[in-house]
Parts: structure tokens; sequence; C-alpha cells
């Protein structure tokens, strides 16, 4: 699911006109999507994580490494978090996603400048996770906002390499 994904906000972006990099290996880390416009006045550049599920079970953070040690919880675990918890657990989340050293100096190789950090959703089970993410400075975007926005044909370019995808998605959303 989250490479069908993941080609659906890179088809999105390319649509805008944003040359995009998807899937980049670092190692044992990833990085979902890295997306770059040349505007008339700046340069937008954008690292986009994708994390959507139809049914999610549980969190899109992990259980933060300190409690798993104490507590013996999987980092996957679908016991209910404090507010404290789910706070460590964003920032280790932020931190593995978008703060590595290894990521930062990839995106300062490839503009210096200042990058956008998001996260695209579809259903999630704990909204409160949203709330604090965007607290640290993630924007969130929907899914759905952005299969929405690829019906439109107000768009700089019409289709790309996802393009084909993209109309089967469309082809479901017209049948409802």
């Amino acid at each position: 699911m989250a490479i069908l994904a993941e080609e659906i906000v890179e088809e999105w972006l390319n649509r805008q006109g944003y040359f995009t990099i998807r899937g980049v290996k670092l190692g044992v880390h990833e990085i979902d999507l890295l997306a770059i416009k040349i505007c008339d006045d700046h340069v937008d550049c954008r690292h986009i994580e994708v994390t959507v599920s139809i049914r999610p079970v549980t969190y899109i953070t992990d259980v933060p490494k300190e409690i798993q040690k104490k507590t013996g919880r999987k980092p996957k675990s679908t016991k209910e978090r404090t507010e404290q918890e789910l706070r460590i657990g964003i920032q280790e989340w932020v931190d593995k996603k978008f703060n590595l050293e290894q990521k930062s100096e990839l995106r300062k190789k490839l503009y210096h400048g200042n990058w956008s950090f998001e996260l695209v959703v579809h259903n999630i089970k704990h909204p409160e996770e949203l709330i604090l993410l965007k607290e640290v400075g993630i924007k969130i975007i929907y899914l759905r906002d952005i299969v929405n926005e690829l019906e439109s044909t107000n768009m700089t370019i019409q289709s790309a390499s996802g393009a084909s995808l993209v109309d089967l998605v469309l082809l479901g959303v017209e049948e409802k």
C-alpha cells in the first residue's frame, strides 16, 4: 500500500511542476520523497514521508525506546499511550524520519535552503498524534485531498509517470 500511495503523491507533485526523487536509500534508512520546484522568487523544497493505511490498527509512531526497555512493550504496541509517551515517541520518529545527519546532508547537497517536513496520511487510529506532529513543525496532508486535487485539470502538467495508477484511483472515486 505504501509504495502505491507514494506513487500517487509523486504524481501529484510532478503535476504541480516539482522534480522528485522517490525511495532514496541511505543505509538502512529511506526517504519516501524529496521534491524541488523552482519558483519566481524562491526554491520550494519538500521532504515528504507517506504513511497510509486503509484500516489502521496502531499508532504512526513507535513506543519510545526507553519505555520499550523499561516495560518490554514492542515498538508497534497497540496499548494506549500517555501524552508524554506520545511526545517522546513523536520526537524519536521525527528525528529518524527527518533529522538524521545522513538525510540532512543529502538535502543540503541537493539544495542548501530550507526544506519543509511533511507527512501524508489516510485513515489514522489516533488523531492526537497528528496534533502533536503539527506542534513540532510537520505539515500533515491527507491522501484524499491529494486525490481530489488530481481530479482537477488545472495543474502545471496534465500527467506524468504515475498517471495510469491515478486514473485507476479516480475511476473508483467517480463510481461512488
